[in-house]
């Protein structure tokens, strides 16, 4: 579907169609809902991994619970599931979110002009405190939600190799310790590389867009 297809299919230049207006309508609506829905899977996921986390710690701590090393290996298998399938959901919310975004690109300009396509931003900030700290930033925050899921999810998996390095009592007393100050350095760079990923690879995008159109087709045989 080229531009000149995706006009005619909804009434875009066409004097007295209601198709235009409606379509606007109906998109408005479903990226609020979308962004909604966006946000409810996110707290339904953190739900899930906060009761993991606490589940891992406890049992670790705890005195009186058998295999415990095993288990909390178990567990922290069960928070990267969580965390990858909130990593995977995130970015199919993404998907549809941008959908009706391009869409109201589209179809914004007749009804209430270039209002969604136009940013209105600061000419500058005010001294170095402004630019990095309390100023305005363009941020995407899916893309800042979908760096803090990729980073969970790694650490997750750095706790369940704790698990199972805890599991092999035998190891040389000097390789365990060289193993632990890996895993501090593992996870205090990776705690940092996700900050400025977050930073650099989370602005927004303000690019031009152009979008492929593909129309499903609906068929009762």
């Amino acid at each position: 579907m080229n531009q000149d297809e995706y006009n005619i299919k909804f009434g875009i230049n066409s004097e007295g169609s209601k198709i235009h207006e409606e379509a606007f309508k109906q998109v408005s609506d479903i990226r609020k809902f979308e962004i909604e829905l966006y946000w409810k899977r996110a707290a339904y996921f953190w739900a899930l991994i906060a009761v993991a986390f606490a589940g891992y710690f406890s049992i670790l701590s705890s005195e009186h619970i058998p295999s415990k090393v095993f288990l909390s290996f178990v567990v922290s298998c069960i928070g990267f599931v969580f965390t990858f399938a909130w990593f995977l959901s995130s970015r199919g919310s993404k998907y549809w979110q941008e959908n009706w975004e391009n869409h109201l690109d589209l179809l914004e300009d007749e009804i209430t002009g270039p209002l969604y396509k136009t940013l209105l931003e600061r000419p500058g900030y005010e001294n170095i405190v402004d630019k990095f700290i309390t100023g305005p930033m363009s941020v995407s925050v899916s893309k800042i939600n979908q760096w803090v899921c990729f980073f969970i999810s790694v650490i997750w998996l750095i706790l369940a190799a704790f698990s199972t390095y805890n599991s092999f009592s035998t190891l040389d007393l000097v390789l365990k310790d060289w193993l632990k100050i890996f895993a501090y350095s593992v996870s205090l760079i990776l705690a940092l590389l996700s900050c400025i990923m977050m930073f650099i690879f989370g602005k927004t995008h303000k690019k031009k867009h152009s979008p492929k159109a593909v129309q499903r087709e609906t068929i009762i045989e």
